[in-house]
């Protein structure tokens, strides 16, 4: 078995190009009866709200014809004193499933409204008096070279240019006022109208006596009747809802029995952090569990015997699961625990738990991977992220070397929603579904995508099945459980190895899980994410002797970060391999957007160098190539746009043949980084992780000769040796005492 190998590198950036005249798509067309279609839709809107003498300025929304890229959202239409995109304030789908269509929601001032009225109309008439009342893309080429055809008050060239590309993609304005119904305790979200995250004070101001208490971030807890009340008086205020429910794994699968092990003591292993129901202390393991005092937790009085199963029975396989499971040894060892209890058995509020996960990690900034096997029996919304989710997206955010592994949730009963719960939905987070022990995914498991495009859950491994349950501690002895709160614990101990003994950056290690999991025959599949983890830690950490397998790890600083500098093996003219490559990052998000809640796009290209310098990438990826063009749903469906996962994998086949070599006998990675506001540059500095493997088709082992070529040109190369670093953790851990 090769090991892996660690490349370090200089990276070269570059800014992104200027953008060009304005162009309509091919085949769009602009008429003057569509632009004064849209001024009547603004002068109705404005005509709403008078009607309401509401203390905010109007909420609009924009009914784009498809999913829209960046690039083609208004630029002209509702922008005022400040950008169309500053004011935005959601997005959402539309339309069918099958095919989405874009809403977002822009809170813009009357003065905004009339001119962009007033705007519409003039490139109307000028349409009518210059054009024969439409403009079509090769109208519009010729028009950017002579300009205005006469002088009009107001309007320049540039103004009339981009408002026929913005109403080339817009259907329509309107207002969202037709919020979801929940008959129960509602966590909601608004619009923000300019109360500058002033939440309470807002809510106040509409007549809602709402305490710190009962908020978070820019979601309000609700009662029923509250929110009745909301919705009636404000029903466009309302950007997202859902029931404040979660639970825990169903019980209904417990078969316990009696048994009696030993333990030895814990010395320096790496510390999980479990975030669950109660924990009982006088399991055989306790030693290595430590259950601290906080103010985030649930005090032991408010504590049943039974709120201690699920969370003993959890914490369980992280210690101990190999011995537990001798047949799912992952080779990882045992983990001490610090175990927080802020849920009871059954049904408890996500939002008070949410609240306390915030505190908890914050407080306990040592631990580096938290397990979190707690979820909603709720399927998710199309159209954003949970609360609970966005918390942990933010936690990640916020602490750039910590990950949560969460469990993907399961269905109780054959009419349990299909779609996963929160907070399985997070995206920074790693997603774990189940399956039983021969592979299949386990019955109980729920599906992906979120947000219509985003790969959840990620990954899956053993969870067990009904009937099959995998093996745990529980308070009254041993017991066999099935669930993905049982697949979690076997993911976070992976995550925990590759981060605190091997060393590696979350990136790489979150990166080194997925792709090992994907391999060469890799089929999308909602349920099953990129693939069934293997089960040792060898298999992630190595490859056969036919693979080069080797990480790289840098940070964007600007649109292109790239490297066209990797020596890849050549033999007879050619590169005889097949490759794959999986990149992770962990981006700042923003649920406020709904649909576009990631706020930075990192865009994989990797490839061999052709003779023009540039990358034929695996996949043939053209987004931002010059010339070519990619609609958004297309760019997000096949190269997955706005995702924080990439992975580029080629299918192993009997008949695939050596790739033709270009004259510099080069391969390079290239990242193209994408804001979703020009403004604020959230990624920046933002780091990433690659995990490339290439495959000799024909057997040979080319490591040594891929070694050798990399340090000629300048790469830093590692071999990353498990023994190696487990001597290097443990001399680490070691506490040294000084003579006086």
């Amino acid at each position: 078995m090769n090991d892996l190998l660690q490349l370090k590198g200089q990276f070269q950036h570059n800014r992104a190009p200027q953008p060009g005249p304005v162009e309509l798509p091919s085949g769009g067309v602009v008429t003057s009866d569509k632009l004064r279609s849209l001024a009547n839709d603004l002068r109705v809107m404005e005509g709403y709200w008078s009607e309401r003498s509401v203390p905010f300025d109007p909420l609009i929304s924009v009914y784009y014809k498809t999913v829209v890229a960046k690039s083609n959202r208004i630029h002209r239409l509702l922008s005022g004193t400040k950008s169309a995109a500053s004011s935005v304030v959601g997005a959402k789908f539309g339309g069918e499933e099958r095919s989405p269509r874009h809403v977002i929601t822009h809170c813009v001032d009357v003065n905004t409204i009339d001119r962009t009225i007033e705007l519409l109309e003039r490139c109307a008439e000028v349409l009518e008096s210059d054009y024969d009342g439409s403009m079509d893309r090769d109208k519009l080429k010729n028009f950017n070279k002579t300009g205005l055809r006469r002088s009009i008050k107001d309007l320049t060239k540039t103004a009339f240019a981009q408002c026929m590309r913005d109403a080339c993609y817009v259907d329509r304005f309107g207002v969202e006022d037709k919020p979801e119904a929940i008959d129960d305790v509602a966590v909601v979200t608004l619009y923000d109208t300019g109360y500058a995250d002033d939440v309470i004070g807002f809510m106040h101001d509409l007549g809602f006596a709402v305490t710190s208490d009962r908020v978070l971030g820019n979601a309000v807890r609700l009662g029923k009747d509250e929110y009745t009340r909301l919705v009636d008086q404000y029903p466009y205020l309302v950007s997202m809802v859902v029931k404040d429910l979660s639970e825990v794994e169903p019980e209904v699968f417990r078969v316990d029995g009696q048994g009696v092990m030993t333990i030895p003591e814990p010395t320096n292993e790496p510390i999980i952090g479990v975030i669950d129901t109660a924990f009982d202390n006088r399991v055989y393991f306790s030693e290595w569990v430590d259950v601290p005092e906080s103010d985030f937790v649930l005090p032991e009085e408010a504590v049943d015997p039974q709120d201690r199963f699920h969370g003993t029975a959890v914490t369980s396989l992280i210690v101990d699961g190999p011995r537990i499971n001798p047949a799912l040894d992952d080779g990882c060892g045992r983990f001490r625990v610090r175990h927080f209890c802020v849920a009871k058995a059954g049904r408890f509020s996500s939002f008070a738990v949410m609240r306390s996960i915030r505190g908890i990690v914050r407080e306990n900034r040592d631990i580096k991977v938290w397990n979190l096997s707690l979820g909603s029996p709720v399927g998710v919304s199309r159209n954003f992220v949970s609360p609970e989710a966005a918390i942990l997206d933010e936690l990640q955010t916020e602490f750039d070397d910590i990950v949560f592994v969460v469990a993907g949730t399961n269905k109780q009963n054959a009419n349990s929603p299909e779609k996963i719960g929160a907070p399985a939905d997070s995206i920074n987070s790693l997603v774990v579904n189940a399956t039983g022990f021969d592979g299949t995914i386990a019955s109980y498991s729920r599906r992906g995508p979120i947000l219509e495009f985003f790969k959840k859950p990620d990954v899956c491994c053993v969870g067990g099945e009904i009937g099959k349950g995998m093996h745990v501690c529980t308070p009254t002895g041993e017991s066999w459980r099935p669930g993905t709160s049982y697949a979690a614990p076997w993911i976070a101990r992976k995550m925990a190895y590759l981060m605190q003994v091997m060393n590696l950056p979350r990136e790489v290690a979150k990166a080194l899980i997925i792709d090992s999991a994907a391999g060469w025959d890799f089929e999308d599949d909602p349920y099953m994410g990129y693939g069934r983890v293997p089960q040792r830690i060898s298999d992630i950490l190595g490859s056969s002797n036919d693979e080069i397998k080797f990480v790289l790890t840098g940070s964007s600083e600007d649109y292109e970060t790239y490297h066209y500098g990797i020596p890849v093996p050549i033999s007879k003219g050619g590169h005889p391999y097949v490759a794959r490559a999986t990149m992770c990052y962990f981006p700042k998000c923003d649920r406020r957007q709904g649909v576009d809640y990631t706020s930075t796009e990192m865009d994989l290209h990797f490839g061999r160098i052709n003779d023009k310098g540039r990358i034929q990438a695996l996949n043939k990826n053209p987004q931002g190539e010059p010339g070519e063009y990619t609609y958004e749903g297309e760019a997000r469906k096949f190269y997955r746009k706005w995702d924080n996962v990439k992975h580029i994998g080629e299918i192993l086949k009997d008949n695939v043949r050596a790739r033709k070599a270009y004259s510099t006998g080069m391969w390079g990675i290239k990242i193209r980084t994408t804001e979703r506001s020009d403004a604020e540059k959230a990624g920046r500095g933002m780091n990433f992780g690659v995990v490339v493997t290439l495959k000799e088709i024909n057997g040979v082992n080319r490591i040594d000769d891929f070694i050798q070529q990399c340090s000629l040109r300048g790469w830093i190369v590692t071999r990353i040796d498990i023994e190696s670093r487990i001597d290097i953790y443990n001399a680490a851990e070691v506490d040294i005492e000084f003579d006086d």
